[in-house]
């Protein structure tokens, strides 16, 4: 028998769709919201909402942003010629924080995870290839790509490993003529992006390799 009100039960249920919570962390965030003003709950609720209908993703770089083209997209002095292709928006905040980084970005919103049915098609990664494959034409008349360099800052996990893999096999039988570096040390084999210290990040964009 359940003595929990719906309201209660339904709203632990839903906390413990998010990724992280388990039922009784569930429940806790559930009773202390009961103790929360109205106000602060009504607010709480709107941002909520929020959350979908004043964020969109950059047609550019597949980030979540207020505007499109995002923030950094738009950004004056960003050097267009390289890429930093990262698994998750978290990733770019991380990377960001570091100060080391003035390039441009991607978002693939997730990893290549062949025992979750995640296949190349279910993450933007032929946006990135389109985006690589993009020419224009100088002033003399050659024909060039505006991309230099693509960073593949992946996890070092084996989705990741498998994603960064893929991509570079891509560019390679395209023949897109731009060089492929790897995050190198820095980040331990296992570890995610999003986690990573300031330090261990500005390291390990110094430290990239070709890949």
């Amino acid at each position: 028998m359940n003595i929990l009100p719906k309201a209660v039960s339904r709203l632990i249920e839903s906390f413990e769709r998010l990724p992280g919570i388990g039922p009784k962390t569930a429940q806790r965030l559930a009773f202390y919201l009961l103790h929360v003003p109205q106000e602060e709950l009504d607010q709480f609720s709107e941002r909520l909402k929020s959350v979908k209908t004043s964020t969109v993703f950059c047609s550019v770089c597949k980030n979540i942003a207020e505007s499109d083209p995002c923030a950094v997209c738009s950004e004056d002095g960003r050097d267009r010629g390289t890429i930093c292709v990262v698994e998750r928006p978290t990733d770019v905040l991380s990377i960001e924080r570091t100060g080391k980084y003035h390039g441009v970005y991607h978002v693939l919103h997730g990893a290549i995870d062949p025992l979750n049915n995640i296949g190349p098609d279910e993450i933007y990664i032929t946006d990135l290839l389109r985006r690589i494959e993009a020419r224009y034409r100088e002033s003399n008349g050659q024909t060039v790509s505006p991309i230099s360099e693509v960073i593949l800052a992946t996890n070092p996990n084996m989705e990741g490993e498998a994603t960064a893999m893929y991509i570079t096999k891509k560019c390679k039988s395209q023949n897109a003529k731009v060089k492929i570096t790897r995050l190198a040390h820095g980040l331990p084999v296992g570890g995610d992006v999003e986690y990573a210290d300031d330090v261990t990040l500005t390291r390990a964009l110094e430290g990239r390799r070709e890949y």
